[in-house]
Parts: structure tokens; sequence; C-alpha cells
């Protein structure tokens, strides 16, 4: 219902540092007060209250924009400042050379560029630069679809929890039917790459610096490594290992210092990791295998131009790559080539090996399914190779996007038998959410969808599991307790 004149306040707060780079804008229309904020330059989220006489309604919005100035939030004019840098990968694909053509089994086109990929036990996933993650089975059906709000970085697992990297600097946890926001990227970061370990997540961007963030999505330290176009970073629990233009860099997880440094034959495009070495693959045609101990290259793969993305199987027993001609390898694990196929469609950016197969996402946009097991190599490198299954998208594909308010998610009366309460807290001045249920510890913090947050809010989630860090992750559903 409306009533009287309808005012905007809009607000913005940009740190220097790049540390904040948010709007804040409050609209009062009658009895309704409309919240939406945000990056600048995104569309953000939007939050509707109904307030039972327009005073009030006057009143709390007041409150609201005083409680951001006090903040540090000032006037500002939508429009006036830049949004966030986003570089999207520009790449070339010529066509194979190889004599033949890989085993391909089946091939799902995204209908955009794809660069993020997983694949676990039960599916195998993709996500391009619409925005869109699909889950697929490993037969190649098409099991459901995440819409979010800007083009996918990157796919990457901790344990069995998911999360898409995205454009709009915000890192989404894809774990259930209501995928949410984790973590949330200063603006400055111009985001290359991610990855998470036990909570932590660790960034890459264009000028070559890695940001380490923890699970409640606080700035942990930063370092800027000799070169820029950081396209590699992985993590364990001895360092993290940040693959730029100048070679690989190894940094204490603590932010403890540089613990080697080793530069490579060609700025790093990819990079890969096993339990004791990582694999950079690099603009001057190689892959090659690095220590994690002490940085020392022990084998160089060398491939027949510049490599997007590289892989192994358990152990590093294989070494696959993917060029820039449309081609994939597969090296013995002390460097020698055993096979060189074309990919049917496009070059790989990024790839996953899984049970004998090469999952591989290309420049035309499509997740391919690869036979890598000898006898069917072996057939190919012959000219035998099975008739490639295009997929297609099932008529009624189940969609989940992001909730962008506590009233979008679903309301329960009562908690279902076996779920746990959690309840939002204010603790130091910030939201968090702690657990009510028995049997938890109700001091540690969840990892819980920022946008869905509201004092005193009570909610049901199916399972946490607790991490290293002392934190709880969410498994399963979210759903509102009235």
């Amino acid at each position: 219902m409306s009533g009287g004149s309808v005012s905007t306040t809009y607000l913005e707060l940009s740190q220097d540092d790049g540390a904040a780079h948010k709007f804040y804008e409050v609209t009062v229309d009658g009895l309704v007060v409309t919240v939406r904020y945000g990056r600048i330059g995104a569309s953000g989220q939007t939050q509707i209250t109904t307030f039972p006489s327009a005073d009030k309604a006057r009143a709390a919005a007041a409150k609201k924009v005083g409680e951001k100035v006090r903040k540090g939030y000032a006037p500002a004019v939508a429009g006036q400042r830049a949004p966030r840098a986003v570089t999207r990968r520009q790449v070339a694909s010529a066509p194979s050379t190889a004599r033949a053509v890989a085993p391909v089994l089946w091939r799902f086109g995204t209908g955009s560029a794809a660069f993020g990929i997983h694949v676990d036990d039960e599916h195998c996933w993709v996500g391009n630069q619409a925005g869109d993650v699909y889950t697929l089975g490993h037969d190649g059906r098409v099991l459901a679809r995440f819409n979010l709000p800007d083009g996918v970085k990157c796919l990457v697992a901790d344990d069995f929890w998911i999360y898409a990297g995205c454009d709009d600097g915000k890192v989404y946890d894809l774990s259930s039917k209501l995928p949410f926001a984790a973590y949330d990227i200063a603006a400055d970061v111009d985001i290359f790459w991610l990855d998470i370990h036990e909570g932590v997540l660790d960034v890459s961007d264009r000028d070559g610096k890695l940001t380490v963030i923890d699970h409640e999505d606080e700035h942990q330290w930063s370092r800027r490594s000799q070169g820029d176009h950081a396209w590699m970073v992985r993590a364990d629990d001895r360092a993290v290992y940040h693959g730029h233009q100048r070679g690989v860099t190894a940094y204490a997880p603590d932010g403890g210092g540089e613990l080697w440094h080793t530069p490579t034959r060609g700025g790093v495009l990819f990079g890969w990791q096993e339990d004791d070495t990582v694999y950079a693959g690099t603009a001057h045609r190689v892959v090659q295998r690095l220590s994690k101990a002490s940085g020392a290259i022990e084998a160089t793969y060398a491939c027949d131009s510049a490599v997007y993305s590289c892989a192994t199987s358990p152990g590093g027993r294989f070494v696959f790559a993917g060029d820039a001609a449309s081609s994939v390898y597969c090296f013995d694990q002390d460097g020698t080539r055993l096979w060189k196929l074309g990919t049917g469609g496009g070059s790989a950016l990024s790839m996953q090996y899984r049970d004998e197969r090469l999952y591989l996402v290309t420049t035309d946009g499509s997740l391919v399914c690869v036979d890598a097991s000898e006898a069917a190599v072996s057939a190919a490198q012959q000219g035998t190779v099975p008739v490639a299954r295009d997929v297609k998208l099932a008529e009624a594909l189940p969609t989940y996007a992001p909730a962008t308010t506590a009233s979008a998610v679903t309301a329960v009366a009562q908690a279902p038998t076996g779920a746990i309460v959690v309840q939002c807290v204010q603790d130091s001045g910030r939201l968090r959410v702690h657990v009510v249920s028995e049997g938890y510890d109700s001091s540690w913090n969840v990892q819980f969808p920022r946008a869905i947050r509201e004092p005193g809010a009570r909610y049901v989630v199916d399972a946490l599991h607790p991490a290293a860090g002392g934190f709880y992750r969410v498994r399963g559903d979210i759903r509102r307790l009235l």
C-alpha cells in the first residue's frame, strides 16, 4: 500500500584499500520500506518490510540509514563509482594437429564458455560464464541446474562441499538446494582462481596477489608474488601454492611468509596438486612437477602448444594436459609421452581424471567425458572411437537460485524430527549464527547465508559438520522456523 511521496536514500562505502566497495539504498513508500544493498555496480539483494503505519516505516528507515552512516557509509550518486574489475580469460583455440580423436563417450553443451569443473563419486559439475552450474551423473544425465548471479570462474571442493567462485566477487556454497554466498571477496581483487582448504579460502588475482579469507568471510592475510596474472592457487595443510607469470611460490598457511619460489618454464596458466607434488601447466608448452617440500622441479611433460589445463590420476601415476590447439595428452609419471589425441571440439580449459575417465570443459562451453582406459585409447589411435552422445537438457530440470531474503526461504512451524536448530545472534557487533540444539558447541559459528540472517531468527538444517578451525558447515536443506 502506498501513501504520500516516495523517498530514497542512497549510500556507499568505498575504501581505498578495497576492503569495502558497497552500496546501501533505503526507499520509503507509505507503509513499505525497501532496502537494497550489495557491491557497487551490481543489482544487489533486496529486503521488503511492511509496517503498521507510515510513521513507523519512516522511523525504521531513518534507523537503518543512521546505522550505516555510523559505519562509514556516505551519501552518493548511483553509477558514479566504477564496479569491481572483472577479467574474463581470453583464450585462443586452434584445431588439433593430432592424427586421431579421443574416445569421447558423451558431450554436454552448456551454452557458454566454461572453466569450472568438479567430479566426485556421485556427480559431475560444470560452471559457465553465464552463471549456470549443472550437475550430471557419470552417465551424462543432467540432474539439476544452479542459476548464479554472475559468471563462474571455477568450481572447487573442500571435502564434500562444493563452491563456485563467481565474477561478482562471491563464492557460493552449492552443497544444498539453497545455494548461498559463503564468502565475499574485496572489490580490489580481480579474481583469477580460487581454492578452499578446511574452510579457508585462497584467492589468486590479476595482479599476482594471494588473498586468504577465513570461514567467517574475514580477511586473514595477503601477499604479492613476483609475477602477475596468477591463474593457479592450490592449498593443503603445509602451504598455499601460488602460480603466476614468474613461476610458483609457496607460502606458509598462517601467512608466516614465503617457503620457496621456483621459476617455471613460462608463465603458469593452470595448477593441480597431489599429496606431495604440485603441477604447473605453462604458456611455454610444458607441465612441470614440483616438490611441495622444496619446490624442486622433479619432472617436465612436453606438449606442442601452450598448456591450458592439467590433471593426474591418483598419486600422479599418469599426467594429463590440454593445450591451446584442441589436443589432450597423457604422460607417464617420469615425463614420457604416451599419447596425444584431439578433443573433437575445442581446447580443454579445465580437466579432472576419475576412474579411467578424463572429464574436460572446453572453449566451446562443453563438458566432455573421455574414455581414458588403455583399451579405448589404443583403439582411438587406430582410428576406432565410439559415437559421442550429445547430452540434452531434461524438460523439467530442477533449478536452484540463491535466496536474497529470509522470506524467500521455505518456512516450517516446527523442526522436523532429527533436524538441527540454529539461531542468528549479535556477537561483537556482527550478526552470526550459533547452534541451539543439544550436542553441539553453542560458541562455534555456523557458516550460513548472510542474505537471510535476521536478529533472533531461527532456522532448521538437516546436518552440521565440524570443520578445522572451530566452526560448523551446513549440509542439506535450510528452512526458516516460524
